[in-house]
């Protein structure tokens, strides 16, 4: 990761009462790590170090990481190991669809690491699961929280020919802070991203999310609310970033969960459809408690 780009005089804050995770006692959490592991999968819940994991994985949830465990960018907030990446494993989408058939979802994401390696950066690879899920049951709902494919219309169409039922791409900071934060990403690639989805597939619900703490104004944090507004995003997504090592950026700022759910009401009030705003909240964090419109027809 850019560790040079990490100011030494930044201390990390002392961590507050309310960000507290709860172990795993259930049953259940055992046997989806137990899943997981002999399906040969990998999942952001452990890569990124997730605070969620355990209760996710407790309800029988997961978050799905295609395409390996090794990253070409090495941003400054990620847990995920930055390395040469494997080739790709043609027999992946069928081990995640077997995941899903085994858990019984009805709500699946599905992301990946950055694969700048590949043509595609791994586009296809995404398609190919969604189809494989979908062959499963058609009712289920697919959300994919993909990497920028550098905004290649190509790479996007691939993805969306699969008929995802969200498409998200997360922003993860303020624009100033997006050199320091994010490796190879541009705040301005990513709007462009966004809205190039919704104008290519209008039906497809749009997502983002930012991590909050990391030295954003609140007046950062409106306008990012605007500029995703602006490109065309419904859903949004704003939690507490949580520094996975000393070797990462510090958390500068732990925000209240009052604070939270203040900006969760500015964002309802500048249009956005759904969102989730607390201080453990992740881009998949509850992301069955959204019904797309097409699954909601189908089961209805």
């Amino acid at each position: 990761m850019a560790c040079s780009k990490i100011d030494p005089a930044l201390h990390q804050a002392k961590k507050p009462d309310w960000i507290r995770v709860r172990l795993p006692s259930n049953p259940v959490f055992f046997s989806t790590k137990a899943l997981v592991s002999d399906l040969k999968l990998h999942t952001v819940c452990e890569e990124a170090q997730c605070p969620n994991r355990w209760e996710c994985w407790s309800q029988g949830t997961a978050t799905f990481m295609i395409a390996g465990d090794r990253c070409t960018r090495a941003c400054g907030f990620c847990a995920v190991t930055t390395a040469k990446p494997f080739a790709l494993e043609a027999d992946e989408p069928e081990r995640v669809a077997e995941a899903v058939r085994r858990m019984k979802l009805k709500h699946v994401v599905v992301t990946a690491v950055a694969r700048d390696d590949l043509k595609d950066g791994g586009a296809e690879h995404f398609a190919q699961t969604i189809r494989a899920i979908r062959a499963v049951d058609p009712a289920i709902a697919v959300e994919v929280l993909t990497p920028d494919f550098h905004a290649k219309e190509e790479c996007l169409q691939a993805v969306l020919g699969a008929g995802p039922d969200i498409f998200n791409h997360n922003l993860e900071t303020v624009e100033r802070l997006t050199p320091m934060v994010r490796s190879r990403a541009k705040y301005r690639l990513s709007l462009q991203v966004l809205a190039r989805v919704k104008a290519m597939a209008p039906l497809i619900v749009t997502k983002s999310g930012m991590m909050l703490g990391l030295g954003e104004t609140e007046e950062e944090i409106l306008q990012a609310m605007d500029d995703l507004r602006q490109a065309g995003v419904q859903n949004l997504t704003l939690g507490q970033y949580l520094r996975p090592s000393p070797q990462h950026l510090p958390v500068l700022e732990y925000i209240r969960p009052e604070v939270f759910e203040r900006y969760k009401e500015i964002a309802y009030a500048k249009g956005f459809e759904h969102v989730a705003s607390g201080p453990l909240v992740r881009s998949s964090y509850h992301a069955a408690d959204y019904k797309p419109a097409r699954v909601t027809a189908l089961t209805a």
